[in-house]
């Protein structure tokens, strides 16, 4: 265990400060050891993984931080599929790769994701169309409660009992997916009609990389939690409201329930925030108006007082309160956190 170790470096955005108390782990006797010390010393244990989703208070964080570093991957073969195991830290990329490498598909619309494997099923990460929760077969985890590993599929909303140490994926070499229009478009202008896993894996790449969604040190966009607001659901009447005061026509994917999910960026694009907006040393991505960005030297507050401002301007324009996507850690209760954690009038 270590005192004092800053973790702005460990996490995309780049803010935050201290733990007071550090370690790593490897293995899982790592993680139980980890426990046993924090249980034994009556301190918290925070657990950070890849840091591509986590907003890290100024303060730092008070008690254990326990950097969930387990590596590896391995495949093998059933009858039908091919299943694979990865540990939980490592990175999701490296495993997408991996697979679609194989000409597995089932994961390839993931691509370019930042953070480590081990958050994913937590998050049920997606995008384009593919989610995690559509390849996951199981999960073992260091149970918080039991002290002791176990191997499921966990339900999200008990995220807050469990360790990641690895999950397994059940994948098939076939078509790929491909349901969004960037996508297809890409796929469009570079020729191909009937794409393989590897193409719609660049394809998605190439998509995410102009939106700055993918990891660059020289490039401030990516300084980021990726996107900061969760698209919100709404009913087709609230749609039509928007549409309304805006003048304009609200994009949006319908739902068998008869809702819609609206992109958060096109809410807040009109409200009044372009992209490449400065506030201090915050702002909003020059590629995308759903990244927060450190665009060097910002603080943690900085980065919630930009939050909040968006917030609020779209809920008093359209009547949304947008939620959202990182996780806030070592924050002391605020006005300004409670407001951003809100999803009720």
């Amino acid at each position: 265990m270590t005192r004092n170790v800053p973790l702005a470096p460990f996490s995309t955005l780049g803010v935050g400060g201290a733990a007071e108390w550090y370690t790593s782990a490897t293995t899982p006797d790592d993680i139980a050891a980890a426990h046993a010390w924090s249980r034994e010393r009556g301190v918290p244990l925070t657990v950070l993984g890849g840091g591509s989703n986590v907003v890290i208070a100024d303060a730092g964080i008070r008690g254990l931080v326990l950097h969930n570093r387990l590596d590896g991957m391995a495949f093998w073969k059933d009858p039908d599929d091919t299943l694979v195991t990865a540990g939980a830290g490592e990175p999701w990329d490296n495993l997408v790769a991996a697979c679609v490498a194989k000409g597995l598909a089932g994961v390839e619309c993931l691509s370019g994701i930042p953070g480590g494997v081990g958050g994913t099923p937590i998050q049920n990460v997606g995008a384009y169309g593919q989610e995690v929760a559509d390849t996951v077969e199981t999960v073992t985890a260091f149970d918080l409660e039991a002290g002791a590993m176990r191997t499921s599929r966990f339900k999200t909303d008990e995220a807050g009992r469990w360790i990641v140490c690895a999950v397994t994926f059940r994948l098939r070499a076939g078509v790929p997916l491909v349901s969004y229009p960037d996508v297809r478009m890409q796929l469009e202008q570079r020729g191909i009609a009937s794409p393989a896993v590897a193409d719609v894996r660049e394809a998605v790449l190439a998509v995410r990389r102009r939106k700055g969604m993918v990891l660059d040190a020289a490039d401030a966009d990516t300084h980021s939690v990726g996107s900061f607001f969760v698209n919100p659901i709404l009913t087709g009447d609230h749609r039509e409201r928007i549409a309304s005061v805006s003048g304009q026509p609200v994009p949006g994917f319908g739902r068998s329930d008869g809702r819609v999910k609206v992109p958060a960026a096109w809410l807040i694009e009109h409200a009044g925030f372009s992209r490449g907006t400065v506030d201090g040393a915050a702002g909003i991505s020059s590629k995308h108006t759903l990244a927060l960005i450190n665009r060097g030297g910002a603080t943690a507050a900085d980065i919630v007082r930009l939050a909040v401002r968006i917030k609020r301007t779209v809920a008093d324009r359209f009547g949304v309160l947008l939620r959202p996507e990182p996780v806030f850690l070592g924050f002391a209760a605020s006005p300004d956190l409670d407001y951003l954690r809100t999803d009720h009038h």
